[in-house]
């Protein structure tokens, strides 16, 4: 009877496959992504070529971010097909977490964020922040330092402001604080005045900038990377940070966060380090968004206007205390747009 020769080279192909099949392992690092591409892609590209791994990203769009990526998030929990989440915003990142959809991870990175923009058990950390803030039209109204919410809201018709809608991103952010400050009760009636008053509402945030940069209306609220936008294309408008009851803003960081159930633990950690770094914190603060580093960087680094918006943070409200506000004004929310 005549054995079957079989070459070593072909019996090792085999076996290469057979454990490519059975471990499931990805050739690629996903990341979902809720920042702006024309940001997020860079920074992330410097990674593959300082760190020799290979990233496939997933956006969103910029109606629905973050939101779209967390629901699919928590649609794939049991079998996640993403590595690494990196959010634009981190309000989500506590019910995520809360929910397991987080690996725990206190790298170099976690150490030089403080306290108050970050998981205390290292399910995700944020960095590299943006803030809440009313954009003038300087053809139309002038400038008001100091002005108050209430200030920008005043009066009849309310066709000449603008604000995205709340369901996602920033504003969503933005009302959480207000049924936290509020209480819900109050914030519902406000919403529904406000829109009874003619609010121009938006699609996103990048809607809202547009309607006062061109002089379709007057005022608005956006964040400050799209008030930046504007700046940049030559257009007539100024800032001042929204402030709440008090005189506290609203700084909105950057979040990333490990997947639970990631095959590729180490070069996950190896991002997350990337990101919370403060070459990454100083490249978002250079940037034409000009990010708000969170950790300690050399301040002769910063642009003049990133300086600003770091003083503006120290009067920021503890976004990690809203989770509860998150999750009943999110069900308002969308029982709201059903009606």
């Amino acid at each position: 009877m005549r054995r079957l020769f079989v070459p070593a080279a072909a019996v090792l192909a085999l076996i290469a496959v057979w454990a490519i099949y059975w471990l499931g392992m990805p050739r690629e690092l996903v990341v979902y992504c809720a920042h702006d591409s024309i940001y997020a892609e860079r920074i992330l590209r410097d990674f593959e070529r300082e760190s020799g791994v290979r990233v496939a990203i997933r956006y969103d769009t910029e109606a629905t971010k973050s939101l779209g990526l967390v629901e699919l998030l928590l649609r794939e929990r049991e079998r996640p097909r993403c590595d690494v989440f990196w959010n634009n915003e981190m309000l989500a990142m506590l019910d995520l977490a809360e929910r397991g959809v987080f690996e725990p991870y206190r790298g170099p990175g976690f150490a030089r964020i403080p306290t108050r923009f970050k998981d205390v058990d290292g399910r995700w950390t944020g960095f590299s922040a943006r803030m809440r803030v009313v954009i003038f039209n300087t053809q139309k109204q002038q400038r008001q330092p100091g002005m108050p919410m209430d200030a920008v809201f005043a009066g009849d018709d309310l066709s000449r402001v603008a604000m995205a809608k709340p369901l996602y991103g920033t504003t969503l952010t933005q009302y959480c604080a207000l049924w936290d400050f509020w209480g819900g009760g109050k914030l519902q009636a406000w919403h529904r005045d406000i829109r009874r008053r003619g609010l121009r509402e938006a699609a996103g945030n990048a809607g809202v900038k547009d309607l006062v940069a061109e002089g379709v209306c007057e005022i608005g609220i956006t964040d400050t990377d799209d008030f930046f936008e504007a700046t940049n294309a030559g257009k007539p408008v100024a800032m001042e940070p929204l402030r709440l009851e008090g005189g506290a803003t609203i700084c909105i960081p950057n979040a990333v966060a490990i997947v639970h159930g990631t095959k590729r633990i180490e070069d996950a950690r190896k991002l997350v380090d990337f990101l919370l770094s403060e070459e990454t914190e100083l490249a978002l603060a250079n940037s034409r968004s000009r990010q708000i580093p969170l950790g300690p960087v050399p301040a002769e680094r910063l642009p003049a206007e990133v300086r600003e918006l770091a003083e503006w943070a120290r009067d920021s409200i503890d976004l990690t205390r809203l989770g509860a506000s998150r999750e009943s004004c999110l069900a308002w929310l969308k029982a709201e747009t059903l009606r």
